[in-house]
């Protein structure tokens, strides 16, 4: 990790070494959401989308892109954007989507109620709680911002995710807290899903995919091109033609943790010596997809750590794997990016 060098008695703001700024976008389909720039001083700066569940879109390490950007860019949050495959309208990629908080994976609908592509709260705007600069004269060099974002209706579910997004002056790195708290007063299905989504340059020909764990094709090996025996899907590939439009696999892994039960991903490119390792709890998150689209100007590949693989509801209640939270309990999630 890259260190703030000695700046005692040479620096009147912290702004000339890193901290938080907040704006408002004024044009295009993103116009009027809050935005955070979060710079660590260490060349990993990143945005912040405050009305977007304080996902993360932009972020750069240096002159290097680490993340994948729709065609669609930033738009404005859509509060019913979770029916059937609408989310697509909205999915910006981003370094981070959020998807749940209770469906990830396809449309689906039952006894339950109707449930569009990965949830909703990656529409739902923040409450900002707190922001908190560093002061490296005072010795405090860390910085963070935390939200609220509700996901909620009368008669329930009333879920509350609490999310704080946090970073060292000086190391290159990017910490997520999250808290989901039922505040209703039923039983609520929780899923959450974390959709990371790098790109160009990071993610290039030859660029190492970093996972260890038991694996298997989404819809079976026998429909898989990529994710079969003897292949070497963790080498990224040249943009392939039968990746064009919807084109597109999905690995479902059971990551293997350490003795410390941390569980670590990430990316390699040996070309630009970037790496990006992204650790998480194996208890708290005890699942991680892979996705790959290489379509070509789509070019991108996901790591997604979750509660469950990217099933649905139905499917995770079906197999028992649904996570119900009684009334006031709480969940909590903890996510460590770090860039070298």
């Amino acid at each position: 990790m890259q260190k703030v060098q000695s700046f005692n008695d040479k620096i009147s703001n912290v702004a000339q070494l890193g901290g938080i700024e907040t704006s408002i976008l004024d044009n295009g389909s993103g116009r009027g959401n809050r935005i955070a720039w979060i710079n660590t001083g260490t060349g990993l700066r990143f945005k912040v989308q405050i009305d977007r569940a304080m996902d993360i879109t932009d972020a750069f390490y240096n002159q290097h892109s680490l993340a994948w950007l729709s065609h669609n860019g930033i738009t404005t949050p859509q509060p019913f954007s979770d029916k059937g495959i609408d989310w697509l309208r909205t999915f910006n990629g981003g370094l981070l989507t959020t998807c749940g908080l209770s469906h990830v994976g396809g449309p689906e609908s039952d006894e339950y109620g109707e449930r569009g592509v990965h949830g909703h709260i990656s529409n739902i705007p923040a409450e900002i709680e707190s922001i908190i600069q560093p002061d490296p004269r005072l010795g405090k060099m860390e910085m963070s911002i935390t939200g609220i974002i509700r996901e909620s209706r009368i008669f329930g579910p009333s879920l509350a995710l609490r999310r704080t997004i946090s970073s060292t002056l000086g190391e290159a790195n990017i910490r997520i807290h999250d808290e989901v708290v039922n505040y209703g007063n039923t039983y609520a299905p929780l899923m959450i899903l974390y959709h990371f989504n790098f790109g160009y340059p990071l993610v290039d020909e030859g660029t190492e995919i970093l996972w260890e764990g038991a694996w298997k094709p989404r819809f079976g090996e026998e429909k898989a091109q990529i994710f079969k025996e003897g292949n070497d899907f963790k080498i990224c590939p040249a943009p392939i033609d039968n990746h064009l439009g919807s084109g597109e696999e999905v690995v479902l892994i059971d990551p293997f943790s350490n003795d410390n039960g941390i569980c670590s991903c990430g990316l390699y490119n040996p070309k630009i010596g970037l790496k990006v390792e992204l650790n998480f709890h194996k208890k708290q998150l005890p699942t991680l997809t892979n996705w790959q689209h290489w379509g070509k100007n789509e070019y991108v590949t996901g790591l997604e750590p979750g509660t469950n693989h990217p099933i649905g509801q139905a499917k995770a209640r079906e197999n028992n794997e649904l996570i119900l939270l009684a009334p006031d309990e709480s969940r909590s999630f903890d996510l460590t990016l770090i860039v070298s």
